[in-house]
């Protein structure tokens, strides 16, 4: 498989978290051509700050594995990494991440501040913005622009 088709598991993840309410973000961490966690967006569904698609998916992964270390995994998310994820990404030695939309409120992987780049921060992963991006940044605008058709119905 490739990173295109990651992605896409990614965005059905997205979709599904939409279906719930969430805000429409997916992310699957890969380990040698093998997913071995899934996540979606469930802040709001959970009452958990931490519930974010990224989170999900690691704490996954690191089940799998039987270690919080997911050395030489890729992470594939639909929208660019908080501070939050960002930091737990680096604390969990993910090598590579792969994301769509770029997030200019809160993104950490470049378009905001640059965790990922940080020289003082002890771990670097390759980052990677993927080549779906406009279709996941779609996926996000559409789903506000709904909410804010909802909220004017009201």
């Amino acid at each position: 498989m490739q990173d295109e088709d990651f992605m896409r598991m990614a965005i059905a993840l997205a979709l599904a978290a939409a279906s719930q309410g969430e805000v429409p973000v997916g992310a699957v961490v890969v380990k040698n051509g093998e997913v071995i966690g899934r996540g979606q967006n469930a802040p709001i569904s959970l009452n958990d700050p931490t519930a974010h698609a990224e989170i999900q998916a690691m704490r996954q992964a690191a089940q799998h594995l039987g270690n919080y270390r997911l050395v030489d995994c890729t992470l594939y998310v639909t929208l660019e990494p908080c501070a939050m994820c960002s930091g737990a990404i680096q604390h969990a030695r993910i090598a590579r991440l792969v994301y769509g939309a770029s997030d200019l409120k809160t993104g950490c992987c470049g378009s905001v501040v640059d965790l990922m780049a940080e020289q003082k921060l002890n771990h670097h992963c390759t980052v990677t913005q993927s080549e779906l991006a406009e279709e996941c940044g779609q996926l996000l605008s559409t789903f506000f622009r709904q909410r804010r058709l909802e909220k004017t119905r009201l």
